[in-house]
């Protein structure tokens, strides 16, 4: 059985990106995965310190950060299973903090600085591939997104993430809903018919998305 680790680094644990993680899970488990799923906010943990032990000779953190925080257990669990996805939303062009900085002790403790005799590149720390997902929310509509570069800024932690677990791609939710109800709230900015239209119709294809996106790197064998 192929195990999958699901990680949210929303602060909501029920919204736009928590729905799509659970319909990710639902697309492992529809192939027969075992799924782990965290929220990344209920853990106290910093990004990476720099402090180099995964990058010494004679190192035995074996492709785990050596920091004893809340995660370590489960960056372990990550760099056991057969798939891993992440969800975030996107605040002011970025992921969340708290996303990068799980990213970071991830990717880090997987870095080399040495270089592949074959291919010219760096090497790569992990002795196997890993598929794994980004999935990037955001109130922003598609065309302003691209328009202020937010494909560019995004792809770039995709980009990172496929080098060191050696495939990763991203699935893009636009024009999300940021609230239940926009009459409590001051925002004059997003039109909430405007919103909930797009949470009828476009969120949906989303979802199947999300649930595709999960069935898919379950069932990758790199």
């Amino acid at each position: 059985m192929k195990k999958v680790i699901i990680l949210n680094g929303s602060p909501r644990k029920n919204f736009n990106t928590a729905q799509l993680l659970k319909e990710a899970q639902k697309g492992a488990e529809s192939v027969g995965a075992e799924v782990e799923y965290f929220n990344l906010y209920d853990y106290k943990f910093t990004g990476c310190k720099s402090c180099f032990a995964c990058q010494r000779k004679g190192s035995t953190t074996n492709g785990v950060c050596a920091l004893p925080d809340d995660i370590k257990p489960i960056l372990e669990k990550c760099i056991n299973s057969d798939a891993i996805i992440f969800g975030t939303p996107v605040y002011f062009s970025y992921p969340t903090g708290v996303f990068r900085s799980f990213v970071e002790r991830l990717m880090f403790a997987n870095h080399t600085y040495m270089v592949d005799k074959e291919t010219g590149g760096l090497k790569r720390g992990l002795s196997k591939v890993i598929p794994t997902g980004v999935i990037f929310t955001m109130n922003c509509p598609e065309e302003l997104a691209n328009k202020i570069n937010y494909n560019i800024i995004l792809d770039e932690n995709v980009k990172s993430l496929n080098h060191i677990m050696g495939y990763a791609e991203g699935l893009y939710s636009y024009d999300t809903t940021q609230f239940s109800d926009f009459s409590k709230y001051n925002c004059d900015l997003f039109s909430p018919d405007h919103k909930h239209q797009v949470k009828e119709t476009q969120f949906p294809v989303d979802l199947k998305n999300a649930f595709e996106l999960g069935k898919k790197l379950t069932e990758m064998d790199i």
